[in-house]
């Protein structure tokens, strides 16, 4: 497939818009490798304890705070919480560095509608089949656009230079989609939900997760160039992954699983803001704040018989706090867990979970690309056959005549390249290097974009994701991650969904609460 081409080599001679490399704080988080802290220079207790504070450790911060009578603290190795939903800001706008949206959440994402009612983005009853949502909040139109053959359509569905083949093709595989979305298994359940861990366990589903989605694909004798082209933009688009490693069942979820409704919406609607999902995880981190601890890194976790210690090194003032606590909530990524906690279950799951590395770019522009052949910008913007995935427009939500200031957060998932060989280019790639690589990439639809770009900064994730690879489903390290009976330690992470999606995250987090409190009160 083209879309797993190389961006093309750096070879412009034009100056290159100034900016930041950015990452998170990997010389911190790799001091684990060594183990070089020092030891606990005082002890203090707590009833549990949270390590992570991205969406999951926020979710089970959000969920102890609203049952109430526990006592917690959540470790954050950061400077500030919000995992790979953070954000940045500059004078045009605020812009997101990692998720940036969040689809409508349908009937089994319950804590999702519950958070979003107690943050004021559902107005109402949230367990309404059709919610009302704050409009300020749901994305405007034009939502989403692609560029084919030189010129903008609306949708991502390829329409430019369709034939008559291809459109057949998908009217079938969306015939398909539909029949998974509306089928109840024999177990009562829906073949796909979000939460993922809420889907049917029907055995001719589950197979699905034994091969690959492109293999799907051609098993239904789907043969359409652009459909491929669109089914593995999803693929890498949610699990940053090409679609000939992503499991069939993690492939068909992405279409499937989502149902959500709203009072007067579309249903593809998405929520959005200009931060993204930051501005979800800030709401919550601010509900929490007394509870949350910045700059401590936990590099030990040792179980006994009455509870858990819990070695937080501050990386700040230098010294390490031994805390004593009765429940863990482990909310951070599965890969941590061989340096933390000396458990086989611990190194069997980090062995066994692959990481998807990830780049971000955001673009401050002079104004918003004008060079579009008279079609509107929409928010979400694609390049056809780009080893990228586009860019949205973090001032997209705002009611504002163009053309304007903006930031331009440009996304792009390494997929081309194995894991290991994405994570050394990351790190060895200069930041003029990438800026010239992406607007190269995006001189494609906009010839005239440098001209524009004021600063180029870009963030690197090299463990963005969790990715479902063939066979992720019935994997045992997931399946102990997900279901592990540990009478102290509650792994929240949404590795133990073995993909990285808010729901999910959510999900896992507020489940881990609910089993803390509940041993709490056994105990």
């Amino acid at each position: 497939m083209a879309a797993g081409a190389v961006l093309p080599a750096c070879t412009s001679s034009a100056s290159l818009p100034q900016g930041q490399l950015l990452a998170p704080s990997m010389a911190l988080g790799h001091k684990l490798r060594g183990y070089d802290f020092p030891p606990a220079s005082r002890t203090r207790k707590v009833d549990i304890a949270i390590v992570g504070g991205g969406v999951a450790g926020l979710s089970a911060a959000w969920q102890l705070a609203r049952a109430g009578g526990a006592d917690f603290q959540l470790f954050e190795l950061e400077s500030s919480t919000g995992g790979n939903a953070r954000s940045g800001q500059n004078a045009t706008s605020a812009y997101p560095w990692g998720a940036h949206y969040l689809p409508l959440p349908g009937k089994e994402a319950l804590f999702v509608r519950e958070l979003l009612a107690d943050l004021g983005v559902l107005q109402g009853d949230p367990y309404a089949a059709n919610p009302r949502y704050d409009e300020r909040y749901l994305c405007f139109a034009p939502q989403e656009r692609l560029y084919k053959n030189g010129i903008w359509q609306e949708g991502l569905l390829p329409q430019i230079g369709a034939t008559a083949i291809d459109q057949a093709q998908y009217q079938r595989f969306f015939q398909l989609i539909n029949q998974l979305q509306t089928r109840v298994g024999r177990d009562g359940k829906r073949a796909f939900a979000l939460p993922m861990a809420l889907s049917s366990q029907d055995a001719d589903l589950l197979v699905l997760d034994n091969i690959s989605m492109c293999d799907y694909l051609y098993q239904h004798r789907l043969t359409s160039e652009p459909l491929h082209w669109y089914v593995n933009y999803a693929c890498r688009d949610d699990y940053g992954t090409d679609y000939r490693l992503v499991s069939a069942w993690a492939g068909l979820h992405y279409f499937a699983s989502r149902d959500g409704h709203g009072l007067h919406t579309d249903s593809d609607a998405v929520l959005t803001w200009p931060e993204g999902n930051a501005w979800l995880t800030q709401r919550m981190a601010e509900q929490v704040q007394s509870h949350i601890v910045t700059n401590a890194l936990v590099h030990r976790i040792t179980t006994s018989k009455v509870g858990v210690s819990v070695d937080v090194f501050d990386s700040v003032h230098q010294q390490t706090t031994r805390w004593q606590a009765k429940q863990v909530i482990f909310a951070a990524p599965a890969m941590l867990l061989p340096h933390i906690w000396a458990n086989p279950d611990g190194v069997y799951a980090a062995q066994s979970t692959s990481y998807a590395p990830w780049l971000v770019a955001n673009l401050s522009v002079k104004q918003t690309p004008q060079d579009n052949n008279g079609a509107e910008l929409a928010w979400d913007n694609v390049i056809y056959n780009s080893p990228a995935l586009g860019y949205v427009v973090a001032t997209h939500q705002n009611l504002r005549a163009s053309p304007a200031p903006s930031v331009l957060t440009y996304y792009y998932a390494l997929s081309q390249l194995t894991p290991q060989v994405a994570r050394q280019k990351l790190l060895n790639t200069s930041q003029s290097a990438w800026a010239d690589t992406i607007l190269q990439d995006l001189s494609t639809a906009h010839p005239y974009l440098r001209d524009s770009v004021t600063q180029l900064d870009v963030f690197r994730w090299g463990h963005a994701m969790a990715r479902p690879l063939v066979g992720f489903l019935q994997q045992p390290a997931r399946l102990q991650l997900a279901h592990g009976k540990y009478s102290h330690i509650q792994f929240a992470h949404a590795d133990a969904s073995g993909f990285s999606i808010f729901e999910e995250a959510n999900y896992r987090g507020v489940m881990a609460a609910m089993r803390a409190i509940k041993n709490l009160e056994m105990s």
